[in-house]
């Protein structure tokens, strides 16, 4: 549809919506075509969650769609100013309406490095709140991969997280908490993680576990090897919130396991288990030795 003036656009609630599983009998090819919607159940929650949040969902396939074809910044720098625009729409502002955000600012340290000859071990430390992704731990995070582009005599960089889980995502306790949307985006232009474990991506190891969430899950995608405990779960929650992943994700993600996987796993807001990370390739490794 061409929209020559802006009182022609649809309404959110009048957008198509279509959901579909394509295996090969029907015509599809690859692994990338399979187990995108395992069941009903999966069916009626894409439905329930795009009715819920449709800007965020129309949002997430277009980036979708345009990621693939850009390089890893260019790509970056699209879904953060994406992000940056819902996190200035309704839908989130509505989240936030029924969420209020609660913050712990706390001085205790989030990441705990520590170098052995030319290995740099890094371990986020907010057992508490299952690693949740605080603006301290994306600093911190930030700060400790920053000394690997630093040194190049480093030659291993292994990530990893204390407690039940790697990273349950974004902190919520801290959402929106940004004075405005711009600020945001540049602030994640200028400290994102996951740029610098792209940037390392051939030195860079991740070992997970437990909840794998959210922006926890996209940084740990653009390591070279990915391993998971037999009991990791991942997901992508952003839309519920009435956003997309924000952490590279719609980067990270397609390059692993395609955009359809990817649109999938965050329209559907399920988690999928480590058997199925491993298959569809978002993990290389199942490993329950920690």
């Amino acid at each position: 549809m061409l929209v020559d003036d802006p009182g022609d656009a649809p309404a959110p609630g009048s957008l198509p919506v279509v959901v579909c599983y394509v295996g090969d009998e029907l015509g599809g090819t690859g692994p990338e075509w399979a187990d995108l919607v395992i069941g009903d159940d999966d069916v009626e929650a894409t439905i329930a969650n795009v009715a819920n949040a449709p800007l965020a969902a129309t949002t997430l396939a277009i980036v979708l769609r345009t990621t693939p074809h850009l390089s890893v910044e260019e790509g970056l720098a699209v879904e953060s100013a994406a992000y940056s625009m819902l996190q200035a729409g309704p839908e989130f502002a509505r989240w936030r309406a029924e969420n209020q955000a609660r913050p712990e600012p706390s001085t205790a340290p989030t990441v705990i490095t520590a170098r052995i000859d030319d290995r740099l071990s890094i371990t986020l430390d907010r057992p508490e709140r299952h690693n949740a992704i605080s603006a301290r731990l994306r600093d911190d995070l930030t700060a400790a991969l920053t000394l690997a582009v630093v040194d190049d005599s480093i030659r291993t960089i292994e990530l990893t997280g204390n407690g039940p889980s790697f990273s349950s995502g974004g902190d919520l306790h801290e959402f929106g908490q940004r004075p405005d949307p711009v600020t945001g985006h540049l602030t994640r232009l200028a400290r994102s993680p996951a740029r610098l474990v792209h940037r390392l991506r051939d030195r860079t190891s991740a070992r997970v576990h437990g909840a794998t969430l959210g922006g926890g899950l996209e940084t740990v995608a653009f390591a070279a090897t990915v391993t998971a405990d037999p009991d990791t779960r991942f997901g992508l929650p952003e839309v519920g919130l009435g956003l997309i992943p924000g952490a590279g994700g719609t980067v990270s993600l397609p390059r692993r396991i395609g955009r359809r996987r990817t649109a999938a796993l965050a329209l559907t807001n399920r988690t999928v288990d480590a058997a199925t990370a491993l298959r569809w390739n978002l993990i290389d490794a199942i490993d329950a030795r920690r």
